[in-house]
């Protein structure tokens, strides 16, 4: 009984191989190709194998590694983290400046008697320079604190 199995399993599996009839290719008075099992009348034609599979192409050829290019990569790196240091300490030093400017603009807004040192010599701010220099710190504060 299994043997019989086994050979009708056998013979379904070799029929589909042997039912693969031949492929004809054409080409027609228009110019496009076609494929089909029967081949046309008073045309000529070309038979296609279709046991026979195209060879794989040839792998691509991988690009050469530069010299020395994990140390290129670390050497990047190490001006990539100078960079974002640098970076970063001038955020500090802007976001300090801004604090100030912004101090000071509060300062000339609230308290209208503001006084100015130079020099060891205090003395109270007039309105024109009071309203000079709130302008000048809202001009900064547009400009460097966005």
């Amino acid at each position: 009984m299994r043997c019989r199995i086994l050979a009708v399993a056998l013979l379904c599996s070799l029929s589909a191989v042997c039912q693969a009839g031949q492929i004809y290719k054409w080409v027609d008075a228009q110019g496009q190709t076609h494929f089909d099992s029967q081949p046309p009348v008073n045309q000529s034609v070309q038979q296609i194998d279709i046991k026979q599979l195209p060879p794989p192409p040839p792998p691509k050829p991988l690009p050469p590694l530069p010299e020395n290019g994990y140390k290129a990569q670390s050497e990047q790196d190490a001006i990539d983290a100078k960079v974002k240091k640098q970076v970063a300490v001038q955020e500090a030093k802007r976001a300090t400046y801004c604090e100030a400017v912004r101090m000071n603009l509060a300062q000339l807004r609230n308290n209208p008697r503001a006084r100015l040192d130079i020099n060891g010599v205090t003395r109270r701010l007039t309105d024109e320079e009071r309203e000079t220099r709130t302008a000048e710190a809202e001009k900064a504060i547009e400009d460097n604190c966005q």
